[in-house]
């Protein structure tokens, strides 16, 4: 084999085969985030499959008016993005195939994707929406789900090493496609480069702005599968086994993303109250415990969810479905109650109306860098890491 030849091979390996670091996904995250936000509007996950599950409940006849269409609507096409870069980042990798998981994780699935979808629809938001891309907002309702994620998460792991003593839990099956996953991988591409071109050219009035939210969630879809960064296990490990090197990724991406946004909104780029959500109080609080403690049962959090579904996981095929289902259900009866719009669920709290942009990027920065230090140190001292 030429030098040459030897050259693209190694790069083939580096971009698509071998797992990216999670720092590096971390950034390349936060840039996406920002450059959607600059596009049109922020990264979220609930909206899409509260739409899909919408479809489902109008189509069986519980919903009398039928929600916006799954491919003409923002939400929807930012998880249609996401999970189509997730699934050529798996098929290049040779990762894909159909992982059938033991009787219980089906069970686990449908528990933990109700509790997601409950603890999403009380905090407007997954653990992207509500903690994730709320901080990059400069919401104040962020820190408190960050709050409501770790009490839930060490709950949950209580769970897991309870079932481990007691529920000895072995199987399942996995049909692998290693031939042909690259050939896959591929046509994944072209489609979506043919369908992002169609959205260009459309008659649609957002057609370009759908287009462009497609190709850039499905960047992000990428980025995520190929670092393998999840939110859950940033949050996870550092109670469980000591690990800090997904939990100190996520906060570096929150630090650079909120920088990025400030930038957005002090330029009036983008609507200084845009995703600030009426969730500073129980909905943020509560909801991030029910939401931590679901995501750990499910083995996946919003995100990390729908990555694995595109890697062919059917055990979060089935809480990615119950997650919608659920939450389309309690916002549903949110609406008939007022629940939102009554201020039950809490305050929207832009921090800079009270501390500034400087002062808002400060305070973020602190707590972030604050829990990246703590989580180093516990890797090398397991003060926090739970006992089996």
């Amino acid at each position: 084999m030429s030098e040459f030849k030897q050259a693209i091979v190694r790069a083939y390996e580096q971009l698509f085969v071998k797992t990216w670091s999670p720092m590096m996904g971390a950034i390349m995250i936060a840039f996406f985030c920002i450059l959607l936000e600059t596009w049109y509007r922020p990264w979220g996950i609930v909206g899409g499959l509260r739409n899909w599950a919408d479809w489902f409940f109008y189509g069986i006849g519980v919903y009398e008016d039928a929600p916006p269409h799954p491919l003409y609507f923002s939400s929807s096409v930012l998880n249609i993005g996401f999970i189509w870069g997730a699934f050529i980042a798996a098929c290049l990798a040779k990762q894909f195939a159909i992982r059938i998981p033991p009787t219980l994780e089906f069970i686990k699935a449908i528990v933990s994707g109700i509790l997601m979808g409950i603890g999403s629809a009380l905090a407007m938001g997954c653990n992207i929406g509500g903690f994730f891309v709320a901080l990059h907002n400069l919401a104040a309702s962020g820190f408190l789900m960050m709050i409501g994620l770790v009490i839930g998460v060490r709950l949950g792991l209580s769970y897991l090493f309870w079932e481990l003593e007691h529920l000895p839990c072995g199987g399942g099956k996995e049909i692998g496609f290693p031939k042909i996953n690259p050939l896959l991988g591929i046509l994944a591409l072209v489609g979506l480069i043919v369908a992002t071109y169609a959205y260009f050219h459309s008659d649609l009035d957002n057609g370009e702005i759908l287009g462009g939210c497609l190709i850039i969630t499905a960047g992000i879809g990428f980025a995520m599968h190929r670092s393998r960064l999840c939110i859950v296990n940033a949050l996870r490990e550092p109670f469980m086994s000591g690990m800090a090197e997904m939990g100190k990724a996520v906060s570096v991406a929150i630090i650079l993303g909120a920088i990025g946004v400030a930038i957005l909104k002090y330029q009036e780029i983008r609507p200084e109250m845009m995703y600030v959500t009426p969730t500073f109080g129980i909905g943020a609080l509560l909801g991030g415990f029910i939401f931590g403690l679901g995501m750990v049962v499910a083995g996946g959090c919003g995100s990390g969810s729908l990555w694995r579904v595109a890697e062919g996981q059917l055990k979060l095929w089935v809480v990615a479905i119950v997650f919608g289902l659920t939450n389309s259900v309690i916002r549903y009866l949110f609406a008939e109650y007022d629940v939102i719009e009554n201020g039950y669920l809490g305050k929207a709290i832009y921090m800079p109306d009270y501390l500034g942009y400087g002062g808002t990027l400060f305070l973020i920065t602190i707590v972030m860098v604050l829990w990246y230090i703590i989580i180093d140190w516990n890797e090398e001292t397991n003060k926090f890491v739970m006992e089996l």
